[in-house]
């Protein structure tokens, strides 16, 4: 039998535990030998729990004991989760995570002390919860040249504006509708402002592009700025408000990606991507587009990808899952705004100021905006040339529009 240590016995943790213990035969059967959970590290006792004999509070013994062939980190954020991650790295320990914030911010390093120790790093779990994308990019397009990947990214945003756009909802409402439905952290700022997308987006760019993106070099806007009325005018105009993280070649060796909400038009399959769900699409030169939909978050989806990650690191003891990129070099990543695409702005502005700015442009109607306030769709332009024409003017939103 395997024998394996989980850090952290909160959602994702107990999931694992859970997954491991109910199908036992079936992953022994995938992983061509017996998985069984030997500690569980966490600060308090768990006396009512069925793993309550496994609970240890020193992570050393982990770490010094030869029986523990993988460890699932499941604690997240950066401290903690880093240094036992290394050590066990260090120990010859193969290691699973969920924690999309570390592989986002120390990827390569983790991923180049597993190699270097012949050992598997694997968080298939850390983009998408349930949803695999990471096997995909990795194995399935292998032989594509992706140029673009982009989606739904984070559950949570996606029920708020889900709650706004089919009930009317305000943003407050639906914030406080997620949170008392358990979609939302009690301190939801990561969700909301754009950080779990961001992280999630360096990942999957890593993935596609063959380099280390740190968040720090993602510009990332949440949803908090979205309004009632700016749903109401991008229904009327055809579209639906949704929350993207994005990454696209923008030259031979150098990308961009951002996080930002988007107007989406209504015939995408995308903008029906609602609730709590995720939506990636992937873009290959050989496949062309393909779309990855699922649960993107919860305690089993994310342990079922957890413990999947697990079987592949029991398989592939003796070899190395390839998952490998290279570290970020000055100029990579390129700015954003230099990414041309037609923009949504609702403004206080004149008639007169709009005209003087942007000529002849298409209004959105709506019935009930507010007094004296406009929405339009521009032509296609870059973000620094929209930022020069809407300069002095009074803008109350600005979002790109993803035809």
């Amino acid at each position: 039998m395997v024998k394996i240590a989980i850090l952290g016995f909160g959602t994702v943790g107990s999931g694992v535990a859970e997954v491991i213990e109910e199908n036992a035969d079936s992953i022994a059967r995938r992983a061509a030998n017996e998985i069984g959970v030997k500690y569980i590290l966490k600060r308090k006792q768990l006396p009512d729990s069925p793993f309550a004999d496994k609970i240890i509070h020193d992570f050393s013994i982990i770490e010094k004991d030869p029986e523990i062939q993988v460890m699932v980190e499941c604690i997240g954020g950066l401290d903690a989760a880093y240094d036992y991650t290394k050590r066990c790295l260090m120990a010859g320990k193969s290691v699973v995570t969920s924690n999309k914030e570390l592989v986002a911010t120390k990827g390569h390093e983790l991923i180049a002390i597993a190699k270097e120790k012949n050992v598997n790093y694997l968080f298939e779990a850390s983009v998408g919860g349930g949803i695999p994308i990471i096997r995909p990019i990795t194995q399935c397009l292998a032989a594509n040249e992706i140029d673009e990947i982009y989606g739904i990214l984070n559950g949570t945003t996606n029920y708020i504006l889900t709650k706004m756009i089919q009930f009317g909802a305000s943003f407050e409402q639906a914030l406080k509708q997620a949170r008392d439905n358990g979609f939302a952290e009690k301190d939801p700022t990561d969700d909301i402002e754009g950080h779990d997308s961001c992280r999630k987006i360096c990942i999957l760019s890593a993935l596609c592009f063959g380099r280390h993106v740190y968040p720090h070099q993602v510009p990332t806007r949440g949803i908090s700025g979205v309004t009632r009325s700016d749903v109401e005018y991008a229904r009327h105009l055809g579209y639906k408000i949704k929350l993207l993280g994005r990454a696209l070649r923008t030259g031979k060796d150098t990308i961009t990606a951002y996080v930002a909400p988007h107007l989406i038009n209504k015939t995408s399959l995308l903008s029906n991507v609602d609730g709590v769900m995720n939506g990636i699409v992937v873009h290959g030169n050989a496949i062309g587009e393909a779309i990855f939909y699922g649960a993107g978050a919860g305690k089993l989806p994310t342990a079922s990808a957890v413990v999947a990650d697990v079987i592949d690191a029991v398989k592939h003891f003796k070899a190395r899952k390839y998952l490998d990129w290279e570290d970020s070099v000055p100029g990579y990543v390129t700015d954003s705004d230099e990414l041309p695409s037609r923009w949504y702005v609702r403004t206080g502005a004149s008639l007169e100021e709009i005209g003087r700015a942007f000529g002849n442009v298409k209004f959105i109607s709506y019935p009930e905006a507010d007094p004296g306030e406009y929405a339009f769709a521009t032509r296609e332009m870059t973000g620094h040339q929209l930022k020069s024409l809407i300069n002095g003017m009074e803008v109350r939103s600005v979002f790109r529009i993803l035809d």
